[in-house]
């Protein structure tokens, strides 16, 4: 079975729960499930002498959002944080419509079966807070620029625009912190494993550690982003109402409804042709 149909098996259970403590452990689950299927997958790619007969890293480009749509920076954010957790580079398009993804194959078809999931579900339940219109007289720190030029901090009113803004921010924050704790707790039980059983190990097995084949597997998608990568300059991200926490309740109810989040709910995204509405 493969990790994909797995991953898949805890979407549909994900799905079926109404207790949030079973939901909070799904993408725990998956991306653990994701980070040790990486792992094995690496090292059977170091015991692998002839390079043709080895999983190479490939490039993926993945459709964001419709021209000028507002949501676009909060979905490559949210992207991004996955990718990362997935060991996979990326470049994100000028006009922050697609990202490329650099990486092994399963890592970002990974990476893109929990973005298809999450994205859906940060904009539904982004859509449902600001009907609620709980964000209504709370303030974000802001800026303005004064007599001298220069740029200062000040408290603004939040619109919907921005309320959004801080979900999506605060929503991105939450997720992204997941699935590296994920990832790290299900590195770290591997590495504990490996050692418990180092007496027993042969010297071949020692040198594929968990900690080398990732250290190298890492090395050689960064060496492969820098030869095929095209992209110039820096993506600056998200940096209006809650970029920096400091979003007001628009925030801490985006990192709770990150924290609430299931992997499963991959229904059509709200907007025209299926992209993310504004």
């Amino acid at each position: 079975m493969s990790t994909l149909t797995k991953i898949s098996a805890l979407l549909a259970m994900a799905e079926r729960t109404d207790n949030q403590h079973e939901a909070e452990a799904f993408l725990a689950k998956a991306q653990a499930l994701a980070t040790l299927a990486s792992v094995d997958l690496a090292m059977a790619r170091a015991a692998t002498d002839r390079r043709e007969a080895r999983q190479q890293p490939i490039t993926k480009t993945i459709q964001i959002g419709e021209l000028r749509s507002r949501a676009n920076r909060h979905l490559i954010a949210l992207f991004i944080g996955l990718a990362h957790a997935n060991d996979c580079q990326v470049d994100i398009a000028h006009n922050s419509t697609y990202v490329i993804a650099y990486g092994m194959p399963s890592d970002i078809d990974v990476t893109e079966v929990l973005f298809n999931s999450l994205a859906t579900q940060m904009v539904a339940m982004g859509t449902a807070w600001i009907r609620n219109a709980e964000w209504k007289g709370d303030t974000y720190v802001g800026h303005q620029t004064d007599r001298r030029g220069r740029k200062v901090p000040v408290r603004k009113q939040h619109t919907a625009l921005t309320a959004r803004g801080a979900f999506y921010a605060g929503f991105t924050a939450s997720i992204s912190q997941r699935v590296q704790a994920a990832r790290d707790e299900a590195v770290a039980a591997r590495t504990a494993a490996e050692q418990a059983n180092s007496e027993q190990a042969d010297n071949r097995a020692a040198l594929l550690s968990t900690a080398v084949v990732l250290r190298d597997k890492q090395k050689e998608i960064k060496d492969y982003h820098r030869r095929e990568s095209q992209a110039r300059g820096t993506w600056g991200g998200y940096s209006g109402a809650g970029s920096r926490g400091s979003g007001g309740s628009a925030t801490i109810a985006g990192r709770e409804a990150g924290r609430r989040a299931q992997i499963g709910r991959q229904s059509a995204i709200p907007g025209p042709s299926g992209q993310i509405a504004p």
